[in-house]
């Protein structure tokens, strides 16, 4: 006959097949339901608040990156702004040249218009000395004693050569050191005897002078120098007018323009015209009106117009404020110390939306009949300011580091989101033990069930005997 594990003969027998079976886990063995299923459900529908709190970071972290957005289309229209800012910005100026084979020329905002004939009759040069050849370059072969190096009208530098330096390579690190405006360097010319100094001045036009009289001894002869590079100053003719440089770079032969030299011939007249860049003016100022219209247009987008869902910062007033003041500011007239006052008198008129359109006929009259007052208006003049001097101010005050308008609201932003990650995490805490308490308590029903199970199968089975034996 077939025998239970234990026989539950009393409650607390009972109590304790229930002990031992709790700890075991079921998943729905005993009742039939799913178990996991249920405690899923159970749980979503208290992630509610969790997910809220998760849409709330979001929406935050979100409206975060747009006004970062916005801070960079602010920073850009200050460069705008800051590049009409001054005179000299709105008055450029570029050089053409009738062949460009000779010279480079830029021409500075100071460059007066005007057409020059440029002659490069050299180009500026240094003086080269080389010695004769020497089989070795190492070997101390050389006198001992002093040799004395001269570079232009300088005074005399006396360079010491001993028993540790009276080598070529010796005498070419001497006269380094002694710094004396020369720069001596040996060369291999693949001869027999290949091994030659070079003494380069470090300065045009100063010619090299080195005494070698004073060595005494030796099995070397002294060096003795041949000139191969005549040092001389960069020549140029302009209008017939001789002018010499230092360098091959030359600032003062035309005010305001710089000549790069690369080639000379001397009797190849270039012409070089000087004229206002009214192509880097309307550059300019096509930039400022785009720069703008992209703050107006996204300030725009975020609002809700004509039945549209507007963006992320929608009802925002910094930004609502921020586009209004820059109208104001377009729209109004200055005295700038001239006759032109507004940005109309330019071809920039305000459109339905808010953004800017440029007349490009109207703006290229202005630049060629009336540049210096166009000046005026826009980076003031005579001590008074233009529309740029107090559009760079503003833009300078909402895109402060500590007080702008992007600095204020990451603060708060940032304190909304640490704020809400705290209360995720705590609500997540809360969750999970939320979870462990249903699990505990399905599995005990689970477990009281199967335990109400063994022991009818028991009963069950303790009849099934009593009967069998009563029917013998």
């Amino acid at each position: 006959m077939l025998r239970p594990y234990k026989t539950v003969s009393s409650a607390r027998d009972a109590f304790w097949l229930l002990e031992k079976i709790m700890a075991i886990s079921f998943g729905g063995l005993a009742t039939g339901l799913d178990t996991n299923s249920l405690v899923t459900q159970l749980l979503q529908m208290e992630k509610r608040p969790l997910t809220r709190l998760e849409n709330d970071k979001a929406w935050n972290s979100n409206r975060l990156v747009a006004f970062g957005q916005f801070e960079g289309k602010l920073q850009s229209f200050l460069t705008k702004v800051e590049d009409l800012d001054s005179a000299a910005d709105l008055q450029p100026k570029k050089a053409t040249l009738s062949a460009d084979s000779f010279f480079k020329a830029t021409a500075g905002t100071e460059a007066l218009p005007g057409s020059y004939q440029v002659e490069v009759v050299s180009l500026a040069q240094v003086e080269k000395e080389v010695s004769q050849g020497y089989a070795d370059k190492t070997e101390k072969n050389f006198g001992t004693g002093t040799i004395s190096l001269t570079v232009g009208d300088a005074d005399p530098v006396e360079i010491t050569l001993d028993a540790e330096n009276n080598s070529l390579e010796g005498m070419m690190k001497a006269i380094n050191d002694a710094d004396a405006g020369v720069t001596a360097s040996i060369i291999n010319d693949g001869t027999g005897s290949p091994f030659r100094l070079v003494l380069t001045a470090k300065e045009v036009a100063k010619a090299i002078t080195l005494d070698v009289s004073g060595l005494a001894g030796g099995t070397y002869d002294n060096p003795a120098f041949t000139e191969t590079q005549t040092g001389r100053q960069a020549h140029v003719r302009v209008d017939g007018i001789n002018i010499y440089g230092n360098g091959n770079s030359i600032k003062d032969a035309i005010p305001g323009v710089t000549l790069d030299l690369a080639k000379a011939e001397e009797g190849t007249k270039t012409t070089l015209t000087v004229a206002t860049d009214e192509a880097a003016i309307k550059k300019k100022i096509q930039a400022f009106v785009a720069g703008y219209n992209d703050v107006v247009s996204f300030v725009t987008k975020q609002s809700v117009i004509d039945g549209s869902a507007g963006g992320i910062l929608k009802g925002d007033a910094g930004l609502n404020s921020i586009k209004r003041r820059l109208q104001d500011m377009l729209v109004s007239a200055v005295d700038g110390g001239g006759s032109l006052k507004t940005l109309s008198q330019l071809g920039i008129s305000s459109q339905k939306d808010g953004t800017l359109k440029l007349d490009d006929a109207v703006l290229t009259k202005a630049i060629q009949e009336n540049l210096g007052d166009m000046a005026g208006l826009l980076a003031g003049g005579d001590g008074k300011p233009g529309i740029t001097t107090g559009l760079k101010d503003y833009l300078k005050s909402v895109t402060h580091t500590t007080d702008g308008l992007y600095a204020g609201r990451k603060t708060s932003i940032n304190s909304n989101i640490k704020r809400l990650n705290k209360s995720i995490e705590q609500t997540n805490a809360r969750l999970e033990q939320r979870e462990k308490a249903l699990r505990s308590q399905f599995n005990a029903l689970e477990k009281l069930v199967s335990a109400m199970n063994s022991q009818g199968a028991y009963v069950s089975q303790q009849m099934e005997m009593l009967n069998n034996m009563w029917s013998r």
